[in-house]
């Protein structure tokens, strides 16, 4: 939302070539603007101008991440003016202007004074005006992306130098002096912190053993207050919208999401009622006490809409994007997720979303998310939906390391590392459903992008044939030191935290949970697929396992993508990807 409260901006998939940044009124009254309208690049938002005339873009070059920062005004919609450098050498995180129009703050991993890329993500003040940056602050990681505050005289940022599994909330001002730690919930403890708009109060979401609290620390006087402390609540996210003085609470139960108000001066909360779907506020609209929200589910494609929490219910949801009206589709030719449950081989229990074939199933694919730090909710996976239109049953896990569930669940995947019992997470679910008579025994497949693609590759080397028929990994990790070598420099410490160390410091685990190791067990059905502009999951994975394929004499098919990232993203990429792993996937449970 813009400042002033009158227009919502968005990053909009789908609807073109590539992805862009649309914009409308709050109000609803013009249809949705595209601000950027570039067919070749991929275009995201990155944050509103403090005088809410205009939006701060970043776009990279096909997929590959280094992006540039762009400034682009509500009067001259698809007039991009540069903010840095084409083809930097570094990654840019965030990127906030300064009240006085001069001053762009964002983190880099950039040295300016040798101009080489590094592993840290140092926080920086760019003159715009002289081309001056200023490292307000050099933590020793890479981070999170600075925050701004509203009235421009200090930088929040995160920093991970105590341990990988850590993040301590940092306080500089706008001059690079006064450099603190102003919170630090445990060297392993994650603290994640956001402003108020008065510029006075930080919004904190700290971890514990068991939780995460919320509270409100005081610039003034360095006073925090807890306003929530729960060990039975999972709370995933809270934000501090302008033009209100009610706290977003969002808390995940089981993979769904569901939100509340908390006002910070007397603690008390009050929750959104409940509605078919999801409806997570944004921010208020206008005086009628109003809000602007997202509301989706797995048969409606997730849309902006304007409601009142008083008036709550489906047909009183007055929808912004107008997406309905830019498809053919109706609900109808959506499938509905079903909760399906399952207990793994520790009997930890694990929850998915099954969606069903209608008529006989050709078989079933089990897509499986990235993150692993995250979680597939009751939402529109377009992937999962064509899949189903053609005849597969979808199982979509959420295996231990997701979110959604309570923060013990999500720290589970760290006692045996990646690689560990979350793969037998999915693997209890196929004979969950193969034992409900779901799915078939030979007529299952794995996919995934992304941790999801390491998925896809541990399973086909690790799964029975009786289980597992064919894999198709998409961006995926196959040797993990190698991934550590060659991935970007800022997003190391990740790894550090699932593996419990460098692959110096920890290197049998890197290579007993590497599947390039074990590509002799693989007796199923094999495609890689791969975008060659990957910085995350870079090529060199799929160029290392294919000698190590070629050298134990495995079939496999190639199929990559010259102008994607880390996933496949463009429509017109998605449609030969969907298809032919529609083909693969038929091909191998028919025994072709």
């Amino acid at each position: 939302m813009s400042r002033d409260g009158r227009w919502v901006a968005w990053t909009w998939h789908g609807v073109g070539p590539t992805a862009d940044v649309y914009v409308v009124p709050v109000d609803g009254s013009t249809v949705p603007l595209c601000l950027t309208a570039d067919p070749t690049q991929e275009t995201r938002l990155v944050s509103w101008t403090p005088d809410s005339a205009a939006v701060i873009v970043a776009q990279d070059h096909d997929g590959d991440e280094r992006a540039r920062l762009f400034r682009v005004n509500l009067v001259e919609p698809g007039v991009m003016h540069p903010l840095t450098e084409e083809n930097p050498n570094y990654f840019v995180r965030g990127g906030y202007l300064h009240p006085n129009g001069r001053w762009l703050v964002y983190g880099a991993n950039l040295d300016v004074a040798t101009g080489a890329e590094i592993e840290p993500t140092w926080v920086y003040r760019h003159d715009l005006d002289t081309g001056e940056r200023l490292p307000l602050a050099c933590p020793q990681k890479g981070g999170y992306l600075p925050l701004l505050s509203p009235d421009g005289t200090h930088v929040l940022y995160h920093r991970k130098d105590r341990h990988a599994a850590g993040v301590q909330l940092w306080l500089v001002d706008t001059e690079g002096q006064h450099d603190r730690e102003i919170m630090n919930a445990g060297d392993d403890k994650k603290v994640l912190g956001a402003w108020f708009s008065d510029s006075e109060r930080v919004l904190v979401r700290a971890g514990t053993e068991t939780h995460f609290r919320v509270g409100v620390w005081e610039l003034a006087t360095g006073e925090l207050r807890w306003l929530l402390d729960d060990p039975e609540r999972n709370i995933e996210a809270v934000s501090a919208p302008f033009r209100s003085e009610q706290i977003i609470v969002l808390e995940d139960k089981e993979a769904r999401r569901r939100a509340s108000w908390l006002n910070p001066a007397t603690g008390k909360e009050t929750a959104l009622a409940a509605i078919p779907g999801t409806l997570v506020p944004i921010a208020p609209a206008g005086e009628k006490g109003e809000w602007v929200g997202l509301y989706y589910s797995s048969r409606q494609p997730i849309d902006l809409v304007r409601f009142h929490p008083d008036t709550l219910h489906p047909a009183a949801l007055t929808s912004l994007t107008r997406v309905w009206e830019r498809t053919q589709l109706t609900k109808d030719d959506l499938t509905a997720a079903e909760d399906f449950r399952w207990k793994s081989v520790d009997g930890m229990a694990i929850q998915g979303w099954l969606y069903r074939a209608k008529g006989t199933p050709q078989g079933t694919i089990v897509y499986v998310h990235g993150g692993p730090t995250w979680h597939h909710e009751d939402q529109v996976y377009a992937e999962i939906q064509y899949y189903v239109a053609q005849g597969f049953n979808v199982l979509d896990p959420n295996y231990r390391g997701s979110t959604g569930f309570s923060r013990a669940f999500r720290e589970a995947i760290k006692v045996d590392g990646w690689g560990g019992r979350e793969q037998d997470d999915i693997r209890t679910g196929i004979e969950a459903l193969i034992a409900a008579g779901v799915a078939e025994p030979g007529k299952v497949g794995i996919t995934g992008t992304s941790y999801g693609g390491y998925s896809s590759w541990c399973a086909i080397t690790r799964f029975p044939p009786d289980i597992l028929a064919a894999s198709a990994p998409i961006c995926g990790m196959t040797d993990l030191v190698v991934d550590y070598n060659t991935t970007r420099p800022d997003l190391r410490p990740y790894s550090e935290e699932m593996l419990g160390g460098t692959p110096d410091t920890a290197p049998e685990r890197y290579r007993e949970r590497s599947p390039i190791h074990f590509v002799d067990n693989i007796q199923g059905r094999l495609m890689i697929v791969q975008g060659l502009q990957d910085p995350n999951v870079t090529p060199e994975n799929v160029r290392a396992v294919q000698a190590a394929l070629e050298t134990a004499h495995i079939e496999y098919s190639l199929l990559v993508f010259d102008d994607e990232g880390h996933g496949i993203d463009r429509p017109a990429n998605q449609k030969t990807l969907y298809q032919q792993l529609a083909t693969f996937f038929s091909e191998a449970f028919a025994g072709d």
